[in-house]
């Protein structure tokens, strides 16, 4: 059987400086999600679900200890996961304004590729 892989790259420093504000706890969750994500074909939507009404941006969605956080993410080609932000949800709905900067970093991203 073939191994599965995908490549998980950063873009900019926006989602090291939320990264390096967690506690380790919440930074482990983070390091499990990704990699699940790295070696997983399908995913579960329980970690990686694609933001409708938006172009093409996807949360990893972590839960540890009592916090619910996410980091917003595109797929370039199809092994290829470019992490863009993250933040940490305190309410029902994702807020517009994390959403719109998200779109705004992957749109730069591919003007400077």
């Amino acid at each position: 059987m073939e191994e599965f892989k995908r490549n998980i790259s950063i873009y900019k420093e926006h989602f090291w400086k939320f990264y390096k504000k967690q506690n380790p706890i919440v930074q482990k969750k983070i390091d499990w999600t990704i990699s699940l994500i790295q070696v997983l074909k399908i995913v579960p939507e329980k970690y990686l679900k694609y933001l409708t009404n938006t172009n093409g941006i996807w949360e990893i969605r972590v839960k540890a200890g009592n916090g619910i956080f996410r980091i917003f993410c595109f797929f370039d080609n199809d092994n290829l996961v470019i992490l863009l932000s993250g933040f940490q949800k305190k309410t029902q709905k994702t807020p517009k304004t994390e959403i719109k900067r998200a779109e705004k970093l992957k749109k730069e991203y591919y003007e400077n590729k």
